[in-house]
């Protein structure tokens, strides 16, 4: 027996509806599971170590005045020899001393230079010390008073004669450093999922900070502290 046309569109009309209900529940299903699964915890590890540097650079200063340009010229030689003698003498190669820049300054050809100056002439001559042993300078620092007795100042109270201590071995100690930063997180993590109720799951996402290396503190600079933070979100799970 024949169906009308219309029966036969109520009845598409009605499959359509079901799986259309269908898709939406299995839809609805699927978006609590994935909902579920996004439940997460991030949690940060952090790793410090403390290093010696193993390279250090050590800018040796000194100036000194006169109104004779050729005597200050000659005088500034021989002291310059006397500290590269002093450096070599306590341990120092010619390898790990460079001769830097020597400035002269004629006060009298500035413009507005003072009339009641004592000296024309001031010279300022440097010597670098580049060394991966950093023991040697601090052992020529206790004795750099050697230098005062031949007339020679050394100067050490600014800027551009600080002394620079560097580490080079981070790339040495970052595997391992990147694993307890790692492992601490993951402890953290393991506290909280406890804490929480839940279980802790894979890893979502992984971020390794920066390393840091700073001074351990004012006073031995030669010392350094080196610090890295790694940032790693966990799922939880019921």
């Amino acid at each position: 027996m024949n169906k009308p046309n219309g029966y036969y569109q109520l009845l598409g009309a009605a499959v359509l509806s079901v799986a259309i209900l269908g898709c939406g529940w299995i839809l609805k299903s699927a978006a609590l599971d994935v909902k579920n699964m996004e439940r997460t915890v991030e949690v940060k590890g952090l790793a410090e170590r403390e290093v010696t540097a193993d390279t250090v650079i050590w800018p040796v200063q000194f100036s000194d005045a006169d109104n004779d340009l050729e005597k200050l010229v000659e005088r500034v030689e021989q002291k310059n020899a006397a500290v590269i003698a002093f450096l070599k003498l306590h341990g120092f190669d010619e390898q790990e001393i460079s001769q830097g820049r020597q400035s002269i300054v004629d006060k009298q050809a500035r413009e507005y230079g003072a009339d009641n100056q004592q000296f024309r002439y001031i010279a300022r001559a440097n010597i670098t010390v580049y060394s991966q042993q950093p023991d040697k300078v601090q052992n020529a620092l206790t004795k750099v008073g050697q230098l005062a007795k031949q007339g020679i100042a050394i100067v050490q109270d600014n800027y551009e004669t600080r002394i620079e201590y560097l580490f080079s071995g981070l790339n040495d100690i970052k595997p391992a450093m990147v694993q307890e930063a790692t492992e601490k997180a993951r402890e953290v993590a393991l506290k909280f999922a406890k804490d929480s109720q839940s279980k802790l799951g894979k890893i979502r996402t992984a971020r390794q900070g920066q390393f840091s290396i700073i001074d351990r503190d004012s006073n031995t600079p030669q010392i350094k502290k080196v610090r890295v933070v790694t940032s790693v979100e966990y799922y939880l799970s019921d």
